[in-house]
C-alpha cells in the first residue's frame, strides 16, 4: 500500500466514530413548569425522576430536563411557559394551574398536567377517557376532598362549631367554598372565610383569630400553601388552633392531621406518563389518571401539645400516626 493510500485510511478511519455520533438522535428534553421553588418538593422530584426511569429514561443520560420555577410569583408562569416553548422541548410538566397557561401557549407539545382540579368541568380535557387534545395528567381530586376534610376535622373537634377557612384567592376558590359551605351546612357549622396568598396574609389572617377566634382551621388545597406549610403550621401551634391540612407534608412538618391523596405517587406517574409520550404515545389518547392512593395522617404529639384527645375512629382510620 502506498503511503498516501494509508493515510487516506486512516484518516477516514478516525473520522468513523465523528460521523456515527453525529447521526445519533439529539437528547430529548422536558419542560417542568413549577409555580413554586424546588426546596419544598424535593422528594417529588425523586419520585418524578423515578417515573422517569420506569419507562427507561434517566436524566442526564438520555434526557435532559430543563426547570422552571415561578418562586411562587404567578405572573411569572406565562414568560417561563414562552421560554419552554421556543425551547422547543418534545413534552412540557405542569403542576397546579400551570396548566392552564400551557394550554394557551401551544397546541403541538404535549403537556402532561398534575392538578387537583376537575380538567373536563375546566375545559383543559374533552373527557377523562379520551382527552383528545394535547393535554392528559394525573387529577389529584383534592377539590373532591373537601367534604370529607371537614368531616374530619369535625371528628376531631367534635364540640367545633366556627371554622375558619383559609384559601387563596389565586386559587380555585369557588369550587373550596361552594363544597365548604355545603358541608358546613350539613353539619350545622358556621364558616369563617379568610383569604390569604402571601406570607404577610397569612400571617394576617392568623392575627386576627385573637379578635374572632374560630374552634378549628380548615386550610385549603393550594401549591403556595404547601411551599409555606411549616409557617402554617407554626402559626396554628402558636394560636393553639386545630387544623386540618390537604398532605401529609403539613403532618410531617407538626400539623395535627391531614388527608388528602399520595402525592409521591401522583409525581411517580407524572414521570412515566412524561416518559411514555416520549416514547411515542399521543396525549389525546393517555386517559387523565385519577389519585387512587389517599392518606390520613395524625400528628399525635401535635394533638396532645393542643389538648386534643383523639378519637378511636380516627386512629383505626389513619394510615400513618406520628408520635
Amino acid at each position: 500500500m502506498k503511503r498516501r493510500e494509508f493515510i487516506t485510511l486512516l484518516g477516514s478511519a478516525a473520522a468513523w466514530p465523528l460521523a456515527a455520533r453525529a447521526q445519533q438522535p439529539a437528547m430529548p428534553v422536558i419542560g417542568f413548569l413549577h409555580p413554586t421553588s424546588p426546596v419544598p418538593n424535593l422528594d417529588f422530584l425523586r419520585a418524578f425522576r423515578q417515573g422517569l426511569k420506569d419507562t427507561g429514561y434517566v436524566e442526564g443520560e438520555n434526557v435532559a430536563v430543563e426547570y422552571r420555577w415561578a418562586e411562587n410569583q404567578l405572573d411569572r408562569l406565562p414568560v417561563l411557559t414562552d421560554e419552554l416553548v421556543r425551547r422547543k422541548v418534545a413534552v412540557i410538566v405542569t403542576i397546579g394551574t400551570a396548566a392552564f397557561i400551557a394550554k394557551a401557549a401551544t397546541t403541538t407539545i404535549p403537556i402532561v398536567s398534575l392538578s387537583g382540579i376537575d380538567p373536563v368541568a375546566d375545559g383543559l380535557v374533552s373527557s377523562l377517557a379520551r382527552p383528545g387534545g394535547n393535554l392528559t395528567g394525573i387529577n389529584l381530586l383534592s377539590l373532591e376532598l373537601t367534604t370529607k376534610r371537614l368531616e374530619l376535622l369535625h371528628e376531631l373537634v367534635p364540640d367545633a362549631t366556627r371554622i375558619a377557612v383559609l384559601v387563596n384567592p389565586n386559587f380555585v376558590v369557588e369550587t373550596v367554598l361552594k363544597d365548604v359551605e355545603a358541608a358546613a351546612r350539613a353539619m350545622g357549622l358556621q364558616i369563617q372565610l379568610h383569604k390569604a396568598s402571601t406570607s404577610q396574609e397569612i400571617n394576617v389572617a392568623f392575627a386576627s383569630f385573637v379578635h374572632e377566634r374560630p374552634d378549628a382551621l380548615f386550610v385549603g388545597p393550594d401549591p403556595f400553601y404547601v411551599s409555606r406549610r411549616v409557617q402554617l403550621v407554626q402559626l396554628a401551634s402558636h394560636y393553639s388552633i386545630p387544623a386540618i391540612y390537604t398532605g401529609r407534608q403539613y403532618a410531617e412538618v407538626g400539623g395535627v392531621m391531614s388527608y388528602g391523596p399520595n402525592n409521591v405517587d401522583a409525581f411517580r406517574q407524572l414521570g412515566v406518563y412524561a416518559g411514555r409520550i416520549l416514547k411515542g404515545a399521543k396525549p389525546a389518547d393517555l386517559p387523565v389518571m385519577q389519585a387512587s392512593k389517599f392518606e390520613l395522617v395524625i400528628n399525635a404529639e401535635t394533638a396532645r401539645m393542643l389538648g386534643l384527645n383523639i378519637p378511636d375512629k380516627l386512629l383505626a382510620l389513619a394510615d400513618e400516626v406520628i408520635e
